[in-house]
């Protein structure tokens, strides 16, 4: 990385201001968590405006992705998107009944169980969310540009150290 720059960023001043007011806390935690917070916001809305663009929420997205990286026929019951994308069954059919509006995905029966649906990917699903992908990981790739690869790479094994450890 660049030279560090030496002004206190917002959470650095917060915490100084709680170590004024309450010396008698420690508020370490702060500069983690404050800063992760932060930077959880600034990035959803950086990634967001790569799915706008083509006119899909992230959720949406994240759907259609899910049905996509599922491999050849490319669907999966409404379960198991839902354990996919971690979000309620309630909100997995609210975002199949748009993509299915827009002709991105279509819900045919089960193979196995007639009762069942299962939700698939259209030849133009799989077009628009490959196209978003390659538009994705490129935004991705230009939020990391300030960290070099060994730096990315510590951090992703930091993140995924700490998401066990919460049991994420």
């Amino acid at each position: 990385m660049a030279d560090q720059d030496p002004t206190p960023d917002h959470v650095s001043r917060i915490m100084a201001q709680w170590q004024r007011e309450r010396p008698d806390l420690d508020v370490s935690p702060m500069a983690v968590i404050g800063r992760l917070h932060r930077l959880a916001a600034a990035l959803d809305a950086e990634l967001r405006t790569v799915f706008a663009a083509e006119g899909l929420s992230d959720g949406e997205f994240d759907l259609l992705a899910t049905l996509r990286r599922a491999g050849d026929p490319f669907e999966l019951t409404p379960g198991e998107i839902a354990a996919s994308t971690m979000v309620t069954s309630g909100a997995v059919t609210k975002r199949v009944d748009r993509l299915a509006r827009a002709g991105l995905v279509a819900r045919a029966p089960s193979a196995s169980d007639g009762r069942s649906r299962r939700v698939r990917l259209t030849a133009e699903g799989r077009t628009l969310v490959d196209r978003v992908l390659e538009r994705h990981l490129a935004n991705e790739r230009r939020l990391l540009l300030g960290l070099d690869g060994r730096q990315r790479a510590q951090l992703a094994r930091l993140l995924e150290e700490w998401g066990r450890a919460l049991g994420v």
